[in-house]
C-alpha cells in the first residue's frame, strides 16, 4: 500500500513539475525586455555563432574525391548521388556529379567517416533557405570552384546559379 502511495505521489509530482517548467517558459514569451532572434545576432548580415562541432551543410572537396561511393553507401537515408565515369587514360573515375538532397538529409555525419581521402566533411553553414525544393538539391560538381573545393561556405545564391550550369566545373583529381 505504501508503494502505491509513493507511485501516485511520484506521478503527480512529475506532472506538476512539467507544468511548472512549461508555465515558466510560457511566461518568458511575454517579457517586454525580451528581444527577437534577429536582434540578438543581426541575422542575416552577420553570421550566427555556432559551436565548433556543429554539423551543418556539407563541405566537399571535389579535387580529392576518387568516386569510391563509400559516403553514398554509408548514408542511411540515401540522399547522396554520385555520378562518375571511367577514365580512358589511366585508372580511376571522373566525377561528373556529386549531389546531396537536403530535403532528405538528417545531418548525421555518417558519410564523413568512411571517406578514405577526407573529401567530404560537415561545415558550419546552417541556412540554405530556398523557395522551392529544387533549391535544396545541391550538385557540388556544378558549384563555383571555391565552394566546390570546400574553401568557401555554401550559400543559396551559389546553389541557384549552379542550376543553370550544364557541365561539371571540375572533374576531380583525374582530369
Amino acid at each position: 500500500m505504501l508503494n502505491w502511495f509513493r507511485d501516485v505521489f511520484g506521478a503527480v509530482y512529475t506532472v506538476l513539475h512539467g507544468l511548472y517548467v512549461t508555465f515558466r517558459y510560457w511566461m518568458r514569451t511575454y517579457d517586454p525586455q525580451r528581444r527577437t532572434f534577429t536582434h540578438h545576432f543581426e541575422y542575416p548580415e552577420l553570421p550566427v555563432p555556432v559551436a565548433p562541432r556543429y554539423r551543418g551543410f556539407h563541405r566537399y572537396d571535389l579535387t580529392t574525391c576518387i568516386a569510391c561511393d563509400q559516403c553514398a553507401k554509408a548514408c542511411p537515408v540515401d540522399c547522396i548521388y554520385i555520378g562518375k565515369e571511367k577514365v580512358t587514360q589511366g585508372k580511376g573515375f571522373r566525377v561528373t556529379g556529386f549531389t546531396i538532397d537536403y530535403t532528405k538529409c538528417m545531418f548525421c555525419a555518417l558519410c564523413v567517416e568512411p571517406c578514405p581521402v577526407d573529401c567530404i566533411f560537415m561545415g558550419a553553414t546552417h541556412d540554405l533557405s530556398s523557395y522551392s525544393r529544387d533549391g535544396s538539391i545541391v550538385d557540388f560538381s556544378r558549384l563555383p570552384t571555391e565552394i566546390a573545393w570546400g574553401r568557401a561556405t555554401l550559400n543559396p545564391t551559389a546553389v541557384a546559379t549552379s542550376k543553370v550550369i550544364a557541365e561539371p566545373v571540375h572533374g576531380g583529381p583525374n582530369s
